[in-house]
């Protein structure tokens, strides 16, 4: 039977006041811990998923997980949720918390939508939590085993607002996870250098480009040629681009016109805490 420490969350909140001691911490920040201390506890994320849709076949890729923690005082936004995450010393408890709550709920999905088996699943991933010493795919790999998800159905989403500063160590993290069969995924691709960094050390199977570049491209020459150059990047390394934040119908025609791949966005379909097609 599994010891459960009760103490441990009283020597987590004192890890975060020791490693920002420095920062002064206040009672404000002191109660954002403990309410995140709560949400680990209670699981209480709430997992949607959004599709992501071929734009040239009009048929569905698969779909983003997309984990949400009740509103608060502390946490009046998902965004600010996430922003704090990232001070503190639980980055991967609540990744291991969404990552796990994802694949069930997908895989009860599939229990009555069948077709649902061969789709694919986006996963956000914080990249320290892929470099720590003590993360094992084990408890991951297990899942997927106990739901009959294949590896290569699972999209590990880096995203650049977490960035990485060891390209060279972090590409070989990631050739450990793609000799199991995980595929890689870059994130916000365009909004800033440290995605184009990404680009070129981590040819990912997958490039999702930033919303900024996508909303309004069908009347922005400087936005459809960024689109184009990453277009044409994707093309040439194999790698797949996938428009995000499409919003507007004009949007999506151009989108297509130009051949982009796939497309996310409420102009498809919003998120859903049930998968529907």
């Amino acid at each position: 039977m599994k010891t459960i420490n009760i103490y441990q969350p009283v020597t987590d909140i004192f890890s975060y006041i020791r490693s920002n001691q420095l920062n002064r911490i206040t009672s404000i920040e002191i109660n954002k811990y403990l309410t995140l201390m709560k949400i680990i506890r209670y699981k209480r994320m709430t997992t949607f998923f959004q599709p992501i849709f071929s734009l040239q076949e009009e048929k569905t890729l698969g779909y983003e997980a997309l984990n949400r923690p009740p509103l608060s005082k502390s946490f009046p936004s998902t965004e600010k949720f996430y922003d704090f995450i990232g001070k503190t010393n639980q980055v991967f408890k609540i990744d291991l918390l969404c990552r796990n709550q994802a694949l069930t709920k997908f895989y009860q999905s599939s229990l009555s939508n069948p077709w649902h088996k061969d789709r694919l699943l986006f996963l956000n991933v914080h990249p320290q939590v892929l470099m720590d010493s003590d993360y094992k795919t084990g408890e991951t790999m297990k899942l997927l085993q106990d739901y009959n998800i294949q590896p290569h159905q699972i999209i590990f989403e880096i995203t650049e607002k977490q960035s990485v500063t060891d390209y060279l160590m972090f590409e070989r993290v990631l050739s450990n996870y793609r000799s199991q069969g995980f595929r890689i995924a870059v994130d916000d691709a365009g909004s800033g250098f440290n995605s184009l960094k990404a680009l070129v050390h981590l040819t990912p199977e997958f490039l999702k480009v930033d919303r900024s570049l996508i909303h309004n491209i069908h009347i922005s020459k400087s936005q459809q040629k960024m689109v184009s150059l990453l277009l044409d990047f994707a093309n040439e390394t194999g790698t797949k681009l996938i428009a995000e934040g499409i919003e507007q119908k004009e949007d999506l025609l151009y989108l297509k016109k130009m051949g982009v791949h796939y497309g996310q966005g409420y102009a498809l379909a919003k998120p859903s805490e049930i998968i529907f097609s």
